[in-house]
């Protein structure tokens, strides 16, 4: 079948189309044709005002499957990442059992080139990400870990971390890690600040995040290598990547779409929903992500999706897990960023930086190349309504709430899914 999608605005560094309008046809999975003229299609799509880029990649959703796949498996969280606007979804490694073999990996991985969203597997650096004994990284990699992280929980243990960074090297792989000194952090519900104060609740205080980056950051200079910083929150960590930078670490970092968009006032009604790990932080630092992404420190975007079941979720705020789920919605988080930040660099955040990082093949949207490719239109307004969630999860403070910016086409593996 011969699609046409016409007058989309292409963003797509690389492409000769870059920033240009154009009509793009689509056949057996490829891009058959760009340009200005009204080619012979089966079916056409008005796409003014929208927006067609290389597929969106997610650095790092959580999923339940295997160990606790009532609150998400991978044929949810597909659904979920394609409806959201996702052709390819990093899953963290913490599950039951653990991404530490290459049965778990295969078991991600399956059937990935037939797939319209394509599971990507990140591997533990530690057994059962205890951060006390270091996974057979090597064999890993070779099974199909694009790269190593102990996912939900901090690499803790200062001589692994560096032999971590040391190991990597032989095969040019990142390590991924979240920056939290947990003990600091120990019985935390958010950020420490008049709200918490006011709330009575126990704070988890911005230092917990920047000890254990700046702790990171010295072992990177030491021992060489690649880093990437994950979730990060605080103003001082953007601050502390960007003079790393500067000094030519080989450091990237990303926060959660939704981190410069909220703050710690949204959890005045005790609403667990907001209640996530990083915690939404004060006005200073939403302030800060915001520079970070603008100037560039800042390098990707993820959803940071993390469902949970009402077990889970729906207690007394102090009993709740931490997390959100954010596929679906993400795309009305870029919508509200591309107010104060420029919506290409947004878009390469989610399409070229991520796949960058996890030496992924580049997607430039251009003649005779394979369609991996997603459909966003940035001012459609649509309501994040239960019948629409494809998670098996329903932790999310936008259910029921009436949302602009949405992700309306997906297309990959010559598979593609539509809501326009």
């Amino acid at each position: 079948m011969k699609l046409l999608i016409q007058s989309a605005k292409i963003i797509s560094k690389g492409s000769p189309f870059h920033l240009k309008t154009r009509n793009v046809l689509l056949h057996n999975g490829r891009i058959a044709e760009i340009g200005e003229k009204n080619y012979s299609a089966d079916r056409v799509i008005d796409a003014a005002g929208m927006i067609l880029s290389a597929g969106w990649v997610d650095l790092g959703a959580s999923v339940g499957d295997p160990g606790h796949e009532q609150k998400e498996d991978l044929q949810s969280l597909a659904k979920a990442a394609s409806a959201g606007g996702f052709t390819e979804v990093a899953v963290l490694p913490n599950t039951q059992p653990t991404v530490q073999t290459k049965n778990e990996i295969s078991y991600l991985t399956a059937n990935n080139t037939n797939r319209l969203v394509q599971i990507h597997a990140l591997a533990a650096v530690t057994k059962n990400c205890k951060g006390e004994e270091l996974t057979e990284m090597i064999d890993l990699q070779q099974a199909g870990a694009l790269a190593f992280t102990d996912g939900l929980k901090p690499v803790w243990h200062t001589d692994i971390f560096l032999k971590a960074l040391q190991y990597l090297q032989k095969f040019n792989a990142v390590l991924i890690d979240h920056p939290e000194d947990t003990w600091l952090n120990l019985f935390g519900q958010m950020h420490e600040g008049v709200q918490s104060t006011r709330l009575g609740l126990k704070g988890m205080p911005r230092i917990a995040e920047e000890v254990a980056l700046l702790k990171n950051l010295e072992l990177l200079a030491y021992a060489g290598g690649r880093l990437h910083l994950s979730k990060l929150s605080t103003a001082k960590s953007i601050d502390l990547v960007r003079a790393a930078k500067k000094k030519g670490l080989q450091v990237t970092c990303d926060i959660a779409a939704y981190q410069p968009l909220l703050n710690d006032s949204a959890l005045g009604d005790f609403d667990t929903n907001f209640k996530v790990n990083p915690p939404l932080r004060e006005k200073t630092d939403q302030d800060a992500l915001v520079k970070g992404l603008k100037d560039g420190t800042i390098d990707i975007l993820v959803s940071n999706h993390a469902p949970q079941d009402d077990e889970s979720k729906f207690l007394e705020f102090d009993q709740a897990e931490f997390g959100v789920i954010n596929l679906q919605t993400f795309a009305a988080q870029v919508a509200a960023l591309a107010q104060e930040i420029d919506l290409a660099e947004l878009i390469e955040k989610i399409t070229d930086a991520p796949r960058k990082l996890l030496n992924l093949a580049s997607v430039i949207i251009d003649v005779d190349t394979k369609a991996n490719l997603t459909l966003f239109d940035p001012t459609c307004e649509w309501t994040f309504s239960p019948d629409v969630n494809f998670s098996k999860s329903k932790n999310s403070p936008w259910v029921g709430q009436k949302l602009t910016g949405k992700a309306v086409g997906v297309f990959n593996n010559s598979k593609q899914s539509l809501d326009v």
